[in-house]
């Protein structure tokens, strides 16, 4: 088991591997402790894999397994406030057109070159 003292947190990282290599499940971990710890994360997630920390986990075998490793598996849930562009699935992103910059409103509006 790899720990990263909270005092060394602060700092850029990067998760990087091929598919299927446990990226998603690093950063899930880790947003967990960090919730945990009181330390509030911003994730981007596109695809929806990190949502699921929203909801309390079911541990089934896993809890054994890790209580042999590590100790006693709590799988709580995290606070979480989803942020949606859009405002349909998530709270709504309130900011100006002059906030948001050219690229981002090109971007939005999927404007191209010609």
């Amino acid at each position: 088991m790899i720990s990263l003292p909270l005092k060394l947190a602060n700092r850029h990282g990067l998760i990087a591997g091929a598919t299927g290599t446990g990226q998603t499940v690093t950063m899930q971990a880790m947003n967990e402790q960090f919730s945990r710890a009181g330390v509030p994360v911003f994730a981007a997630d596109i695809k929806g894999d990190l949502s699921g920390i929203a909801a309390e986990g079911q541990p089934g075998a896993i809890a054994d397994r890790y209580a042999e490793m590590a100790g006693t598996f709590n799988p709580d849930a995290c606070p979480v406030q989803f942020w949606d562009i859009y405002g349909n699935q998530g709270a709504p992103i309130r900011t100006s057109v002059q906030e948001m910059g050219t690229q981002l409103l090109a971007t939005m509006l999927q404007l191209n070159q010609t």
